[in-house]
C-alpha cells in the first residue's frame, strides 16, 4: 500500500444534499472507493479538517469546511528512469523528467511522481509545478519555490510570455511536403469519452500551436513545435489534425488498452524492457524561453534528452 506523505484537499460543497455525516458525502463524491474503505479510514483516523482536527465515523457534514486526505492505492508502479535538475535558484527550479513520470499525484501514482521526488531532493514543502506535462512526454518542467513569488512567476503562463518547444516525431506517410513546412494550428479542444481523452468542438478557439516539420527520414518526420496555449493533450491532437500523428501515441488516433507493470517485478534492467517501457510517446518538451520576471534576465534552458527512435 502507498500513502501520500502530504494531504489532499476538498472543499465540501456549499449546498448539503441531504448527507448527515461526512461519511455520507464520501461515499458520494468517490463513487470509486468502496464505503467499507472510507470506514477504515476514519476508524483509523486518517483524515482531519484543515485546521487539524481529526474527523471520524460520526462527524457531521459542514458546509464549506475543507478536508484534508491521504491518498492511498495498492501496489503504486515504480518508474525506473531517473529525472535531472537542470537549473535551480531561491526562487524556481527546472526540471527535466522522464517519460512515464507523472508531473504530480494521480491516479495509481501517489509518490511515484516528479513533484514528490523534488519535495525530498530539495528538501522543500512549498516547491510546486507551475505547469504540467502529460505522464507520457518527457522534457522540461519549471517549478515554483518559493511561495512569495509564486504568483510572479504564474502570470508568465498566464500572459503567454514563456516560450515553450517540443520535439516530435510522427508519421508523414500519407504527406507529401518539403521541410520546413509550416502550420498553424487553431480550433477548440473539449473534453471527450473516456473523459481523460480530448477532441475538437465548436465554439471559440482555445488551443493554439505552431508546427513545423524540420527533417524528413523515409516515413518518418522530425518535427519542431511551440504550444501557444496549454489545453490537455493539444500537441498530440494538433499533429492528427495535420495528418502525421506522433510516434506511439497510445491514446490517439486510437486509445490501446494500457499495459502496466506487475508491481512484483524487482529486477530494474527488466522493468526498463518491460513492454510497457518499450515505445514512449515520441514527445519531448525541449525548450522553455523566458524574461525573468525578478531578474528581468533572459532564462533559456534545454533539455539534454533526445527522441530515441530518430537518434537510431
Amino acid at each position: 500500500m502507498a500513502i501520500a506523505k502530504r494531504p489532499s484537499q476538498i472543499t465540501l460543497p456549499s449546498k448539503n444534499l441531504n448527507w448527515t455525516t461526512l461519511l455520507d458525502y464520501l461515499i458520494v463524491k468517490f463513487p470509486h472507493i468502496s464505503r467499507d474503505i472510507w470506514i477504515a479510514r476514519l476508524k483509523e483516523g486518517k483524515m482531519h479538517w484543515q485546521q487539524g482536527d481529526v474527523v471520524n465515523l460520526n462527524t457531521a457534514f459542514i458546509k464549506n469546511k475543507t478536508l484534508c486526505y491521504y491518498r492511498e492505492v495498492e501496489n503504486e508502479p515504480i518508474i525506473p528512469f531517473q529525472h535531472e535538475t537542470i537549473y535551480q535558484d531561491e526562487h524556481i527550479l527546472v526540471a527535466c523528467k522522464p517519460h512515464f513520470l507523472t508531473v504530480t499525484p494521480g491516479g495509481k501514482y501517489v509518490n511515484e511522481c516528479l513533484l514528490e521526488r523534488l519535495r525530498r531532493e530539495t528538501d522543500n514543502p512549498e516547491i510546486v509545478p507551475l505547469h504540467r506535462l502529460d505522464r507520457e512526454t518527457a522534457g522540461l518542467v519549471l517549478f515554483s519555490l518559493n511561495q512569495k513569488t509564486r504568483g510572479i512567476y504564474s502570470q508568465l503562463f498566464e500572459h503567454k510570455a514563456i516560450t515553450k518547444t517540443y520535439h516530435a516525431l510522427a508519421n508523414i506517410e500519407s504527406l507529401n511536403i518539403p521541410n520546413s513546412k509550416c502550420w498553424n494550428v487553431e480550433n477548440r479542444l473539449v473534453k471527450s469519452t473516456p473523459r481523460f481523452l480530448m477532441k475538437e468542438g465548436e465554439g471559440e478557439i482555445n488551443a493554439r500551436s505552431i508546427i513545423r516539420l524540420i527533417e524528413k527520414k523515409h516515413d518518418i518526420g522530425f518535427f519542431h513545435l511551440q504550444a501557444i496555449t496549454g489545453k490537455t493533450h493539444q500537441l498530440r491532437l494538433h499533429m492528427m489534425k495535420v495528418g502525421s500523428p506522433i510516434l506511439n501515441d497510445k491514446f490517439y488516433p486510437t486509445l490501446l488498452p494500457e499495459m502496466e507493470l506487475a508491481t512484483e517485478t524487482v529486477n530494474i534492467e527488466e522493468l526498463k524492457h518491460s513492454v510497457s517501457f518499450q515505445a514512449p510517446l515520441q514527445l519531448l518538451a525541449k525548450n522553455l524561453e523566458f524574461i525573468d520576471p525578478i531578474s528581468n534576465k533572459l532564462f533559456r534552458f534545454e533539455s539534454k534528452r533526445e527522441l530515441v527512435e530518430w537518434a537510431k
